[in-house]
């Protein structure tokens, strides 16, 4: 189909009536060349140049006429002007630092201070510092023989004072015991032992635990063997306890032997006292000994 001319266009928008309204308005019901608006016909003569004569053949059969844009060139001068923006921000904000003054940092020395002068404050009484009775003489704690008492035939350790090899000498299943006196962080012990008649024996001892990483003292004393004994607790502590035997422990050829056991801890030093005896022994005597032996503690 050949393009119309510019004046043929021009001819037939003159014959149209498009005074009603803008578009597309047929001339008659025969389906013919509809007429175009002022609007629409001066667009389309105008843009002949820029779209072409295809534009003038739409605006003369009805087709709307759309202007072709070139697309993308908005969005590229706006990622442009950002990267300048950021890049202009960036100098800027180096450029205001680089003229600042540097920040003065604090001085490392600090300033001396003056040594007190004059004597020390004395030292914390045995009353105010319990360390400093239980780390001086340990024996010192130890309960008072009564007076009548005699020493046993063969006393533990030498000169009161028991190692380790010695105190577990005194507990049955001495391996045993010297393998877990080592896990309870045994630091060192003190006994002292006497007779009143010829058929009794008492043995007191005090174990002191470096407690470094457990609470050996306190384990220590919980954790003997009482079965067949009944027990009381001891007045001053948390969970001392004193215990007689209901029944004497029997062998062939052997007299029936009665035993009183007590355990108690304060600190780092467990308690622990024994009386051996082939009569029956009472509640109150292991009771005081104990009650008396932890009040020195």
């Amino acid at each position: 189909m050949e393009v119309p001319e510019v004046a043929e266009v021009a001819e037939v928008a003159e014959a149209a009536d498009v005074s009603e309204r803008p578009g597309v308005v047929p001339v008659d019901g025969s389906g013919a060349v509809g007429a175009v608006g002022d609007a629409d016909l001066a667009g389309a003569v105008d843009d002949v140049g820029a779209v072409g004569a295809v534009g003038a053949v739409g605006a003369v059969f009805g087709e709307p006429v759309t202007r072709v844009r070139r697309r993308g060139r908005t969005a590229l001068l706006i990622a442009t002007a950002a990267v300048l923006g950021l890049v202009a921000g960036t100098c800027a904000g180096y450029l205001v630092q680089a003229d600042r003054e540097p920040t003065k940092l604090p001085s490392l020395s600090q300033p001396v201070v003056a040594q007190a002068k004059g004597a020390g404050p004395e030292p914390l009484s045995a009353a105010q510092d319990r360390r400093v009775k239980t780390d001086g003489d340990l024996r010192k704690l130890l309960i008072k023989r009564p007076k009548g008492a005699r020493d046993v035939d063969y006393p533990a350790g030498q000169d009161g004072w028991l190692s380790l090899g010695d105190y577990a000498d005194q507990l049955k299943n001495a391996d045993q015991e010297f393998g877990d006196l080592v896990s309870a962080e045994f630091r060192r012990a003190v006994s002292t032992e006497w007779r009143m008649g010829n058929t009794d024996s008492v043995a007191v001892r005090l174990v002191q635990y470096r407690q470094e990483e457990n609470l050996g003292a306190a384990e220590r004393a919980g954790n003997w063997n009482v079965d067949g004994a009944s027990g009381r607790p001891i007045p001053g502590t948390s969970d001392g306890m004193a215990y007689v035997t209901d029944k004497p422990d029997t062998k062939p050829g052997y007299l029936p032997l009665y035993t009183a056991q007590a355990h108690a801890w304060r600190g780092d030093i467990a308690m622990e006292i024994w009386i051996y005896d082939t009569k029956p022994i009472s509640k109150a005597k292991i009771m005081d000994l104990a009650k008396r032996q932890m009040e020195r503690l």
